[in-house]
């Protein structure tokens, strides 16, 4: 699909700016806020229903096509949880008290119970209406650690074990993260999907 102009449906700029350099030069990125300060409502089920659902909203409003991503965090010994409610874990009180819930509801669950993983769920479709949405999904699989760790990055960063590089997520460079984590491995089933180099 030949595509050199697409819409995010995030008002978040510094998503905006990481997708963007995602994507590189190839593709213009504009943000969903040129067209419409509304937020849709989140209904879905699922990343992926989520995702679908903002892109198709995005589309609508700004008449091109559009991207969403519906990303967070989903832990085994919570069956998934906090999954799709994962920014509003804690009633919409922030990342401080998202972090301090995840805590305490897994303050005598061992290590090796303790495994998670980031997920995010990309949607691009054509127009609001697209029959065939390309959905791609990234996992960053970790643990979730006892006590915060880190000063960089947001959200659950600072509890994200990252096996691979021994620290948490939030002690990584940013500029590594962006290498390994779950929209990082989505985006490059995206471009390759699209024939972006």
């Amino acid at each position: 699909m030949p595509l050199n102009e697409l819409v995010l449906a995030s008002h978040n700029a510094g998503k905006l700016k990481e997708l963007q350099a995602m994507l590189g030069d190839a593709v213009r990125v504009r943000s969903i806020g040129e067209f419409s300060d509304v937020e849709p409502e989140e209904t879905g089920l699922s990343f992926v229903e989520n995702a679908i659902l903002k892109a198709r909203n995005a589309a609508k409003v700004s008449g091109l096509p559009a991207l969403a991503d519906d990303s967070g965090l989903a832990v085994d010994h919570l069956g998934g949880a906090p999954g799709i409610y994962s920014a509003r874990y804690a009633d919409g009180q922030g990342d401080a008290a998202n972090n301090a819930k995840l805590l305490d509801a897994l303050k005598e669950v061992p290590d090796a119970e303790r495994g998670a993983q980031f997920v995010c769920a990309l949607a691009l479709v054509r127009h609001a209406n697209d029959p065939l949405p390309i959905i791609c999904e990234g996992l960053w699989h970790g643990r979730i650690l006892h006590a915060a760790q880190g000063e960089h990055g947001f959200g659950y960063d600072p509890l994200f074990w990252v096996p691979e590089r021994n620290c948490s997520s939030a002690e990584m460079a940013p500029a590594d993260k962006n290498q390994l984590s779950h929209r990082a491995r989505a985006m490059a089933l995206l471009k390759q999907r699209l024939g972006i180099a």
